[in-house]
């Protein structure tokens, strides 16, 4: 009997969101992503500190910048040795509200990786959806250089990122889901908030319907998820990234999946269009209480382990 993981894949390209090298190996996803956390929570792994001591073993007169941008890529090109498809590196997130320097790291992982063979059309560079974040998917994307823009939780970014013409967004769905919980507190009621009424699925579906019905090329790939109740609420989004705990919820249940979302649905009742310049883009941010917090702690919390991650390659 199918599998609701095989079910899945035949909607959505599946993509592993960890820097768990043996989680990929058996869950064999089409893509994969990483990001500070995920890499700081693998290197401590036994099994990953090969990766670790041959970079200190190799670039012992490196800074912590350049070992940094190395294990990221070390990481990748493990990861791309085991899937077909493309992995996601991160750019620093204290690099946020930096164009130039997000650009120039940019270049930097991917001078890393075509050095290693790796074409660059095999890598998205992740950059946070700040404006300065988005402007320099802008000009990356102009030289060939395909970006994944993270730390998505509204239809401002959305639509700032589709101007931009970069190649993939990556909207949250678990973090928006639990700022509205903590928000509603006592009050909150789980059974009504869950599935197609998840606010964080609520809020991908409303820029998929928007992306499709506008006929933006952009890929969509759904984000940050606390149970599988939101996977299969998207299924059918473009991709979907998912932890390798979830994966295996997936992977162990049999019950029918369907597909929820549909492009020609959406071109059917196309929503209005929205403004993107950068006042838009800030007034529209600053209006969505929930995406203007969820954003400022999410790089709070990247920018912490990138701390750490420094840290650890300093310290070794």
């Amino acid at each position: 009997m199918e599998t609701q993981l095989e079910a899945l894949r035949r909607h959505t390209t599946v993509v592993a969101d960890t820097g768990d090298i043996e989680a990929i190996r058996q869950y064999r996803p089409t893509d994969a992503t990483t990001n500070p956390t995920l890499i700081l929570k693998a290197v401590q792994k036994e099994e990953y500190r090969y990766i670790l001591d041959k970079i200190n073993a190799d670039h012992p007169k490196a800074d912590v910048t350049e070992k940094t941008n190395r294990l990221l890529v070390a990481f990748g090109r493990e990861i791309l040795d085991l899937i077909p498809g493309r992995v996601s590196t991160e750019v620093d997130a204290r690099l946020s509200f930096d164009i130039k320097g997000s650009i120039d790291r940019a270049h930097d992982l991917i001078a890393l990786y075509e050095q290693a063979g790796i074409p660059r059309e095999r890598v998205l560079i992740k950059l946070a959806s700040t404006w300065e974040g988005i402007q320099a998917a802008r000009k990356l994307q102009s030289e060939g250089i395909r970006c994944n823009m993270t730390l998505l939780f509204s239809l401002p970014q959305a639509v700032a990122c589709a101007q931009a013409q970069v190649q993939l967004i990556s909207p949250f769905v678990g973090r928006i889901y639990d700022w509205y919980k903590k928000s509603a507190g006592t009050s909150w009621d789980e059974a009504a908030n869950a599935g197609a009424n998840d606010p964080g699925v609520l809020s991908v579906k409303r820029i998929y319907n928007y992306y499709k019905a506008h006929g933006i090329s952009t890929e969509i790939m759904g984000a940050s998820f606390r149970n599988i109740g939101q996977i299969r609420a998207l299924a059918g989004c473009d991709l979907l990234t998912i932890s390798p705990e979830l994966l295996n919820e997936l992977s162990q249940s049999t019950e029918p999946l369907e597909v929820q979302l549909d492009p020609e649905a959406a071109k059917r009742n196309p929503p209005a269009l929205v403004a993107s310049d950068e006042a838009a883009f800030r007034m529209g941010l600053n209006d969505d209480a929930m995406a203007t917090e969820k954003l400022a702690e999410g790089i709070r919390n990247f920018c912490a382990d990138s701390v750490k991650l420094d840290a650890l390659l300093a310290g070794h």
